[in-house]
């Protein structure tokens, strides 16, 4: 659940998918771990001061380490 933004926080809307499982899929497998939705863009929304944390979190969830891709930080009106 999304909490609600303090003072000097808004939301950001981050675009992100996997590429080691966007690649497994393509050739009709599987990933160990991640499901094969995260093949796909996904929407993640967060809260944070500015884009800068906004990425530093998704990546403390979603390291590049594990295959995932940011393909967009930004800030939204919800």
């Amino acid at each position: 659940m999304l909490k609600d933004p303090m003072e000097g926080e808004r939301i950001f809307e981050v675009s992100i998918y996997n590429k080691l499982v966007r690649s497994l899929v393509k050739e009709n497998q599987s990933h160990d771990i991640f499901d094969d939705h995260w093949a796909d863009r996904r929407i993640q929304n967060l809260v944070a001061r500015d884009e800068y944390e906004a990425r530093r979190v998704i990546c403390e969830r979603f390291p590049e380490r594990d295959g995932f891709v940011i393909e967009a930080v930004k800030l939204t009106s919800i």
